[in-house]
């Protein structure tokens, strides 16, 4: 598989008043044909199709294949990438004994950290031509080392997984939860992933792309994108609304709670997003999948607080549910700890972070902005008697 040459990354000049806002907010540091966000005309797109076409009609393997190619697959080619990454779920014995090292108190997204650089050491990339091969490798056995940690510790014995199921969703469920997922199941996680799988320069893909631009290696890459997204700030917000959702009993209760949260301006995790403005169109997707999932397992309430707490959030402070809040609730019913939801994040986006690498190697540019200085004038060295 060949990737297509992006535009040339070559930053565009900014006023030097933008420059010397802090955060990069609102500076265009590149430029991508991979997706668009929130802008006019287009929503979110992956290379021009929209995310509601994918998420309706696509298959998660599709939209990486997109990402990783720059065009979707014809059957024949969709077949041999899931033979592919179905040949690369196993998981070699060095790495497994390293996941049993690992606590079970440490953070999922450490292990997830871990895993990709330690990948890195097995398996180098060693030439760039091998990049393709590197991003099917950590696609297909990212699930597998994830759930082998979690069900190591849980059942405090190695396991041997089967590694035939058709899709990385259904692979996931699978052994994660050691019984074949329903139809319903798979495909509502393989929406999920179709909607995290890439969303621009955000700070995790940023982080990917600097690295790139010093033309290291695609697992430091990767293991710089996963560090970044560790972070509360960018990742981590379903988990935050699922802290917030176990807290309320029902959607009374939830309403006068969140009100008292409010009046204290209290941040409430999942609502309203750095750049778009009305509506985060991934929300309106998975919002439908997950009241389906919660009627199909009994978690009737858990939709109704989730919709009564949206409702509060837009007559009160007129903000949109991200795509982060309903997707707490789905992962809920698909019986996902919630410690494993922002890790889903990292199983899904290292298809649009890839593509971002190959994107940044096709038209390299270091990525080294400058900053505004704001220390001390100059001043001479003091002997350290006169200090």
């Amino acid at each position: 598989m060949s990737h297509q040459s992006p535009p040339s990354t070559e930053p565009s000049k900014q006023s030097a008043s933008n420059q010397s806002r802090g955060g990069l907010d609102g500076i265009i540091a590149g430029q991508t044909r991979l997706s668009t966000v929130g802008k006019s005309g287009f929503g979110l797109t992956y290379l021009g199709y929209s995310i509601e076409d994918l998420a309706e009609h696509g298959t998660f393997e599709e939209v990486a294949y997109l990402l990783l190619v720059g065009r979707l697959p014809n059957s024949i080619e969709l077949q041999a990438f899931k033979d592919r990454l179905a040949a690369g779920r196993s998981i070699p014995k060095p790495l497994r004994k390293t996941l049993e090292r690992i606590p079970s108190t440490a953070h999922p997204m450490d292990v997830l950290r871990t895993v990709a650089s330690m990948l890195g050491t097995l398996e180098p990339e060693g030439a760039f031509e091998n990049a393709i091969k590197v991003s099917q490798r950590l696609l297909a056995c990212m699930p597998t080392a994830l759930t082998y940690w979690h069900r190591f510790h849980r059942e405090g014995k190695p396991r041997e997984f089967d590694l035939d199921e058709p899709s990385i969703a259904s692979h996931f469920l699978a052994t994660l939860k050691n019984r074949k997922p329903t139809e319903i199941e798979t495909r509502a996680m393989d929406v999920s992933l179709i909607l995290y799988a890439e969303h621009e320069w955000n700070a995790s893909t940023f982080t990917a792309r600097v690295i790139a631009s010093t033309l290291s290696d695609f697992y430091s890459a990767i293991t710089g994108g996963i560090g970044a997204l560790r972070g509360p700030l960018h990742g981590g917000a379903n988990e935050a609304a699922m802290e917030l959702l176990d807290q309320m009993t029902d959607p009374d209760s939830a309403e006068a709670s969140l009100l008292t949260m409010l009046s204290k301006k209290m941040k409430v995790m999942g609502f309203g997003h750095r750049v778009y403005k009305g509506a985060d169109p991934r929300s309106d997707i998975i919002k439908p999948w997950a009241k389906r999932l919660c009627e199909a397992t009994g978690n009737e309430q858990l939709y109704a607080i989730s919709e009564r707490i949206e409702t509060v959030m837009r007559r009160e402070k007129g903000m949109f549910p991200n795509v982060d809040f309903y997707s707490a609730s789905l992962y809920r019913s698909l019986e996902i700890p919630t410690p494993l939801f922002t890790p889903i994040f990292v199983l899904s986006r290292i298809s649009g972070w890839s593509a971002h690498i190959l994107e940044q190697r096709a038209d390299n540019r270091l990525i080294r902005p400058l900053a505004d200085y704001t220390g001390p004038e100059p001043r001479p060295w003091s002997p350290i008697s006169q200090r």
